[in-house]
């Protein structure tokens, strides 16, 4: 029976420590995206409302404050996830000192009638008598190596004992610290949720100044809208241009897929192996608008096609190459601020929004180079890359190319 106990026991100290330390696993990465979300509102911070000589006008503030509530909510999330995963760590820990409670208790009672046997039959004449009462020297030789074990036991039993309560000083101290850490989480997030709110409460203060302009929004908002599909579907435009030129020579009729010389087909293979690990396009800089089909923060009826992100960023930014090209193209399409699309094989990259440009089209490009500055706002203040990925004709996320986009 205490065979199956002693069996059971270990098997549950098993499945804990399995468990303890999955637990700590998943802290670590919460913690590391817990840092990411906080430098990200520092950014938000400095990039978009530092400013104080701007006058940004009423739809910028609420479009830049929704970035703000984005990145806050995600944050109290996370802290919400780290507070419920020390709780089950502290759970885990508060069983294992009781156990280990139980097993020093034990250790000591152990001990303790040891010592009371010890100190009955301690004086050298008991010993001697114990001795000298043996029938053989065989036996008196094994009541010799008797003692000399009893007294061997004895020094492990202590030694047990004080390493049993050096662990559970050390799982006591550890249990603070957690409780410490727990504390300070929940203090953040209260802080963090009042942020929110007083946010949330400014937004909604200018959301209700700007319905009553819900027609001359939607108009700005949809005029905005026609300027990226003018330049998407040049974009689209172009890379067709690009595919049946580099396809010609083959005699290869097909018009979305680049038919790939060796050399191409290796910079697209290189490519493809960096997946998730692709520098940003600026040194410094937060994604203040996602990829793909969204509602408008402000004007609901209103929606936004987006073919790549948009990045704020510090005025006179410099824009950089993500990965070794060629420039396929320069854009300036009147109404709107220069574009580069630079070729990777069959991936192409776009910057959009430029003020200066420092290539050509046909130019070899290396990562990491810069290649132009992006446009400033002088009303607004705004600085913003538009950042693009494409697989031939086919639009990607860059959030999922790019380093911690």
């Amino acid at each position: 029976m205490k065979g199956h106990i002693f069996i059971l026991l270990i098997i549950f100290f098993g499945i804990n420590h399995i468990f303890a330390q999955k637990i700590s696993s998943q802290q670590k990465e919460l913690e590391e995206k817990r840092l990411k979300l906080k430098k990200e509102i520092k950014q938000i911070n400095n990039l978009l409302f530092s400013n104080s000589k701007t006058r940004k006008n009423a739809l910028t503030q609420v479009e830049d404050i929704q970035v703000k509530l984005n990145v806050r909510s995600e944050l109290i999330k996370v802290t919400n996830q780290q507070a419920n995963l020390l709780d089950r760590r502290i759970t885990i820990n508060e069983l294992n000192i009781g156990n280990q409670r139980k097993e020093l208790d034990d250790l000591k009672s152990e001990y303790a009638k040891m010592i009371r046997k010890s100190y009955a039959s301690k004086s050298l004449k008991h010993r001697l008598m114990f001795l000298f009462s043996s029938e053989s020297f065989l036996q008196a030789y094994k009541r010799i190596q008797y003692l000399k074990q009893y007294s061997r036991y004895r020094k492990k039993q202590g030694l047990a004992i004080g390493e049993k309560t050096q662990l559970l000083q050390k799982l006591n101290q550890t249990l603070i610290e957690e409780k410490g850490i727990k504390l300070k989480l929940i203090e953040e997030n209260i802080q963090i949720q009042n942020k929110l709110q007083k946010e949330s409460l400014l937004q909604q203060a200018l959301i209700k100044t700007l319905k009553q302009k819900q027609r001359d929004l939607k108009k700005r908002i949809v005029k905005k809208q026609n300027q990226r599909k003018a330049i998407d579907i040049e974009i689209k435009r172009l890379i067709r241009e690009a595919i049946a030129a580099s396809n010609k020579a083959s005699e290869n009729n097909n018009k979305k897929i680049f038919n790939l010389t060796p050399e191409a087909k290796l910079i697209a293979t290189n490519f493809r192996a960096n997946k998730g690990r692709l520098p940003w396009p600026l040194e410094k800089g937060v994604v203040i608008q996602g990829f793909g089909r969204q509602r408008h923060p402000v004007v609901k009826t209103a929606t936004i096609q987006s073919n790549g992100v948009i990045i704020a960023t510090a005025p006179s930014a410099q824009v950089r190459s993500v990965f070794e090209g060629e420039v396929m193209s320069v854009i300036i399409i009147k109404g709107t601020n220069p574009s580069v699309l630079i070729r990777h094989g069959n991936f192409i990259t776009l910057y959009t929004n430029l003020s200066k440009l420092y290539v050509r089209k046909g130019e070899k490009v290396s990562a990491k180079q810069i290649i132009g500055e992006v446009f400033t706002n002088e009303q607004t203040g705004e600085t913003q890359l538009q950042f693009g990925i494409f697989n031939n004709i086919n639009a990607l996320n860059p959030k999922d190319w790019v380093y911690q986009m």
